[in-house]
C-alpha cells in the first residue's frame, strides 16, 4: 500500500521503473564500468572499448548520417518503390536494390506491399536474400571495400534468386487474404511514452551531432597509424580512455531509450519517428549497432584474456563447419545476431565464408512484419534464401579457404 501511495505522489523524473527487469540494457553500461574499476580487466576493457568506439562507432556514425541524409533527399518510397510494380523482372531487380540498401526500411516496404498484393512472391524472396539489415551500416563502415563487392553479390543472387522464384510460384504464392494490418509495420513509429524515453533519445541525438566530426577525424587518423596521444601532446593512454568513457556514456543513454520485453526488443533497432532528424536517426541506429559490436568483442577478448584461448584459432579449427554457422544464425529475426557474426568477421574469428553465407541467408528486422503478416511466405522465402547462402558460403570456402 504504501508503494502505491509513493508512487502516485513521486514526480515521473524520479520513478525506479526504469530499473525493473523490464530494462535490462542498463545491464550493458554497468558491466563495462564493473569491467573498467576491477584491476585485473581494466586495460583489456578500456583498450577493446577504445577500438569499439574509435574505430567502429564513428565510422558507422558518419555512414549513418550520410546515408540518412541521402534518404532524406531522395525520397526514397516514392521515387523508386512505384517503379518496380510494372513488370514481375523489374520488381525483383528492384526488390533486391532495395534490399541492399542498409537497415531495414527497404525490406519492409517490399514485404508489406507483397500482403497487399502490389508485389509478387518472387520480389519478398529477392529482398529478404539481398539484405544485410544493419549488419551492413557495420561492414561498410569498417571494411568499405569488403562492405560493397557483399552488398553487390547480395543484390547478384537476390536477383537470380528472384527470377527462380518467380519461374516456379505465381505472384499470388501464400499471399494472407487478410491486409488489416499491412500499415501496422514500418521503420517510422510513435514517438516514445515515458519522458525519461524522449529525453534519452534526445540527448543521443546531441551527443552524436558534437561528436561526429571530431570522433570521425580521430578514427580518420587512427587507420592510418597515427599515435593522437603524441600528436597532440597528451598524456598516454588519453584517447583509449576517452573513447572508453564516451562508449560507456553512449551506451547509458541507449539503456534508457527503450525496454527489453521480449526477442524482437532485444534484436531489432528502435524505431524512429518520420520526422526525426537525419542526426537523430542516425545515433540511434550507432548507439544499437555500438551495442552488439561491445558484446562480440568483449566475449572475444575476455575470453581470450581469461582462457588464454586463441579464439580466431579456435573457430578457424571448425573449417567446412564455419559457412553453415553463419547460414544457422542468419536464419534467426533481428539485426543483433547478424552483427555479432560480422563484429567476429572483423575482429577476424570469423573467415569471409561465414559472414557471405550470413549475409545472403539474414533477413534483419523485415523478417519480423514478414512473420506477423505473412508467416507461410516469411517461412518458405526464409527458406529459399537459405538455399543461395549455402552455395554462396561454401563456393567461396572450397575456392579460397581450403
Amino acid at each position: 500500500m504504501n508503494d502505491i501511495r509513493l508512487s502516485q505522489y513521486s514526480p515521473q523524473w524520479l520513478s525506479l521503473s526504469q530499473f525493473s527487469p523490464a530494462y535490462k540494457r542498463l545491464l550493458l553500461p554497468i558491466s563495462l564500468a564493473a569491467l573498467i574499476a576491477n584491476e585485473t580487466t581494466r586495460d583489456v576493457t578500456v583498450n577493446t572499448l577504445a577500438d569499439a568506439f574509435w574505430a567502429v562507432s564513428a565510422y558507422v556514425a558518419f555512414t549513418l548520417a550520410i546515408y540518412h541524409y541521402v534518404s532524406l533527399l531522395m525520397n526514397r518510397e516514392s521515387k523508386i518503390v512505384n517503379l518496380y510494380q510494372s513488370s514481375r523482372g523489374y520488381q525483383v531487380i528492384f526488390a533486391s536494390i532495395l534490399g541492399a540498401l542498409p537497415g531495414c526500411g527497404g525490406a519492409i516496404i517490399v514485404t508489406t506491399q507483397f500482403v497487399s498484393g502490389r508485389v509478387g512472391f518472387g520480389a519478398i524472396v529477392a529482398v529478404l536474400t539481398s539484405t544485410m539489415g544493419d549488419a551492413a551500416f557495420l561492414l561498410l563502415a569498417s571494411q568499405p571495400d569488403t562492405g560493397l563487392a557483399v552488398v553487390a553479390l547480395g543484390v547478384i543472387v537476390g536477383c537470380l534468386s528472384g527470377w527462380a522464384v518467380n519461374a516456379i510460384h505465381n505472384d499470388d504464392f501464400l499471399r494472407p487474404r487478410t491486409q488489416a494490418f499491412v500499415n501496422t509495420f514500418s521503420c517510422a513509429a510513435k514517438a516514445p511514452a515515458s519522458n525519461i524515453e524522449k529525453k534519452a533519445i534526445n540527448l543521443q541525438g546531441a551527443f552524436w551531432k558534437w561528436l561526429i566530426v571530431p570522433a570521425t577525424l580521430v578514427a580518420f587518423l587512427g587507420s592510418f597509424q597515427v599515435d593522437v596521444n603524441a600528436l597532440l601532446s597528451l598524456p598516454k593512454m588519453t584517447i583509449e580512455w576517452l573513447g572508453a568513457i564516451l562508449i560507456i556514456a553512449s551506451m547509458l543513454l541507449w539503456s534508457l531509450t527503450k525496454e527489453i520485453k521480449d526477442y524482437e526488443s532485444t534484436v531489432a533497432e528502435d524505431k524512429k519517428s518520420v520526422t526525426s532528424h537525419p542526426l537523430q536517426k542516425a545515433a540511434q541506429d550507432t548507439n544499437f549497432v555500438t551495442a552488439w559490436v561491445i558484446i562480440a568483442f568483449m566475449a572475444f577478448e575476455l575470453t581470450t584474456y581469461f582462457g588464454e584461448i586463441d579464439l580466431a584459432f579456435m573457430l578457424s579449427g571448425l573449417g567446412i563447419w564455419m559457412p553453415l554457422m553463419g547460414l544457422a544464425i542468419g536464419l534467426l529475426p533481428g539485426c543483433g545476431p547478424q552483427i555479432l557474426v560480422t563484429s567476429l568477421y572483423i575482429a577476424g574469428a570469423a573467415p569471409l565464408s561465414a559472414q557471405l553465407a550470413n549475409a545472403i541467408s539474414n533477413d534483419g528486422d523485415a523478417l519480423f512484419p514478414a512473420i506477423a503478416l505473412a508467416p507461410k511466405a516469411a517461412l518458405v522465402a526464409t527458406f529459399y534464401s537459405a538455399i543461395p547462402a549455402l552455395f554462396v558460403g561454401y563456393g567461396y570456402y572450397f575456392l579460397f579457404e581450403i
